[in-house]
């Protein structure tokens, strides 16, 4: 039964690869589609300039102030399940996986295929490192409006590196994805070098995803996998919010696009889960509210994650309460909420609400009229549009 859910869910995300070739072909002008363009970077470790190839999502074109996360994959072939995925998992308002600028590896090049044998086999050797730290990711955020939040993607060897990467210079990236990792023989002495550097770790907080399954093909590296992971477990600081996931009785040629989806669901979770208000932190008040998402901001991600959605919750719970002093606490909540995110509909939208429930009319009119002003999607247009006209109904009367 398993093996068949995931044999479903990979034929999914192939038509719709496949889909996405057929409709680039079209002369019509689809712009929900991902825009595929070449970025050349120059490079005196490489010797010669490495032609990468970079997928913006649909909206780069049209959000002209909107910055991106960037996932970078060495793997030549992962631009096709990586674009598809993205497409799917995004195109629903950035949720479960945030708009991203996905960056891959040209095929074949001498030069980056020297820096990544070095490092596997030359323990100390960081040059694939400087390579990725001094010419790639500046040359990534000189031309693209990047946000700076980073992802490193890999699969087998590279799923090695990326780990090497974490161990060397875990301030390079924000999360790892490593999907059945190559690590025996020494591999990059990732195993070798992973306790002292674990151990030694500080910082801003990093994510890590390793995985791996039960296939022929990952049989092999079971055992390593097995070190790794225990590696982690003893040495691993706070600083690194690290998974491990077995994915058996999946195929191997499933694990990287198992892995990167649930990577994707995990590392977004703050940012789409909203806390319930009688979490650990919503039962400390608001304010633990915002403390929270000003943790995310500023510490997490690095860009702004909204409180909106987790005040609303813990507004509505506290309307819900009898009594008017649980009335006027809500109200407040609602108030705070937007205060914290002027700008937000569904702040203005909730406190409308709130200020009708009390009979405020001219105030529930003035914040649903904001709500109005900061959309412009049809369905909260439509809703909002309606909702004003019943409070400026029950004004009248």
């Amino acid at each position: 039964m398993l093996r068949n859910t995931f044999y479903l869910i990979a034929s999914s995300i192939a038509g719709l690869v496949f889909s996405f070739n057929l409709y680039a072909q079209d002369d019509r002008e689809l712009t929900h589609l991902s825009k595929v363009e070449k970025l050349l970077v120059p490079s005196k470790l490489l010797k010669v300039p490495a032609e990468f190839i970079v997928t913006l999502p649909p909206s780069y074109s049209k959000s002209s102030d909107k910055e991106y996360v960037v996932l970078l994959d060495f793997h030549p072939r992962s631009q096709a399940y990586l674009s598809g995925m993205h497409d799917w998992m995004s195109h629903n308002g950035d949720w479960p996986w945030l708009e991203t600028i996905i960056v891959t590896a040209p095929d074949g090049h001498k030069g980056l295929g020297k820096l990544k044998e070095q490092a596997i086999e030359e323990q100390g050797n960081e040059l694939l490192l400087d390579f990725m730290g001094q010419e790639l990711l500046p040359a990534i955020d000189n031309k693209y409006r990047t946000n700076g939040f980073r992802i490193l993607n890999g699969f087998t060897g590279n799923a090695g590196l990326s780990l090497y990467t974490l161990l060397n210079r875990p301030d390079m990236f924000n999360a790892y994805f490593a999907a059945s990792p190559v690590l025996s023989k020494d591999f990059a002495y990732v195993i070798k070098d992973a306790p002292k550097k674990l151990a030694g770790m500080k910082g801003k907080p990093r994510f890590l995803l390793m995985s791996t399954s039960d296939s022929g093909f990952e049989k092999r590296q079971l055992a390593s996998f097995a070190e790794m992971e225990s590696i982690i477990k003893a040495n691993a600081t706070e600083v690194l919010d690290y998974r491990i996931k077995r994915f058996d009785g999946t195929y191997y040629m499933t694990q990287p696009i198992l892995a990167t989806a649930y990577g994707i669901e995990l590392l977004f979770n703050d940012i789409h889960q909203v806390l319930k208000p009688d979490s650990e932190i919503s039962s400390q008040g608001a304010q633990a509210i915002l403390a929270h998402y000003r943790y995310l901001s500023e510490e997490k991600y690095g860009f702004e994650v909204p409180a909106t959605d987790s005040l609303i919750a813990l507004a509505q719970a506290e309307t819900a309460k009898d009594g008017e002093q649980a009335v006027k606490q809500g109200l407040a909540i609602y108030k705070l909420a937007v205060k914290a995110a002027p700008d937000s509909h569904t702040a203005h939208d909730a406190l409308a609400g709130a200020y009708a429930e009390v009979g405020e009319f001219e105030q529930a009119i003035k914040h649903e009229q904001l709500a109005l002003d900061n959309t412009k999607h049809p369905f909260w247009t439509k809703k909002y549009s309606e909702s004003l006209a019943a409070f400026e109904a029950k004004k009248r009367l």
